[in-house]
């Protein structure tokens, strides 16, 4: 009888510790985060589950109780380096904390951020070298785009897209300066993209993480739900986000 009880202890506690491990890695290490939009095409797509890193930024606590808007004191610790353009980045929604959101982070603070003609120029200098990499169609949108490669200065590099027919609700924006603690982010689905052209700059303790890694991705439209083999997008998991 004891060996029962002790034998029932230490699975009592390994599945304890086993939680505790677990919710120290949501917190502080790494999150799980599915992409509930088309707002950053074709670099993520609906239903691609990523990991987001949130201790190259700097971990922090908790600031709201999990599920509610109630905020609680919390903590910030020191990153391992700021954010950089270029990067892919989880954030708290501006106008609506409790929400996250992903986007691509275009200007820093104290750069000028200006779009013409569609154009992202930061500085008074293009975003980067632009090169036009194909042009496709996209059933979903009913619609063709162009898809550009950006190259920055420091060689990071990612990918865009436009309309293909030159049609676009915002061609000019700007010029604005990001104020001091604060990011502009934009989507790569430039022309289907909520983001700081209509809502605003990101505060800085507003940054939850950088997204790093597709751990797995699903197309649920293409059959249906409870075929799950040939809806899940292979050629996509464990694919480096850049």
């Amino acid at each position: 009888m004891n060996s029962k009880k002790s034998l029932f202890r230490e699975y009592l506690e390994a599945l304890a510790i086993a939680v505790v491990v677990a919710l120290f890695l949501r917190t502080f290490v790494l999150q799980a985060f599915r992409i509930p939009t088309g707002s950053m095409k074709d670099t993520l797509l609906v239903g691609d589950f990523l990991l987001v890193n949130k201790f190259i930024y700097g971990m922090r606590t908790p600031d709201r109780i999990d599920g509610t808007n109630i905020e609680i004191p919390h903590l910030r610790f020191p990153a391992i380096r700021e954010p950089e353009r270029g990067d892919v980045i989880i954030f708290q929604y501006p106008r609506d904390p409790s929400v996250d959101y992903i986007k691509r982070c275009i200007g820093l603070p104290g750069d000028t951020i200006l779009v013409r003609e569609n154009q992202v120029f930061i500085n008074g200098k293009p975003e980067g070298r632009e090169t036009l990499v194909e042009r496709r169609y996209d059933r979903d949108e009913e619609a063709t785009y162009a898809y550009y490669q950006i190259e920055q200065d420091d060689g990071v590099r990612y990918t865009i897209r436009r309309y293909a027919d030159g049609r676009s609700s915002d061609n000019n924006y700007g010029p604005v300066v990001v104020p001091a603690g604060h990011y502009f982010m934009m989507g790569d689905n430039r022309d289907n993209s909520s983001d700081s052209r209509y809502w605003g700059f990101v505060p800085r303790e507003y940054i939850v993480g950088k997204a790093s890694v597709i751990y797995f991705s699903f197309d649920k439209r293409t059959r249906p739900a409870w075929f799950l083999p040939a809806s899940v997008r292979w050629h996509r998991i464990l694919n480096i986000i850049r």
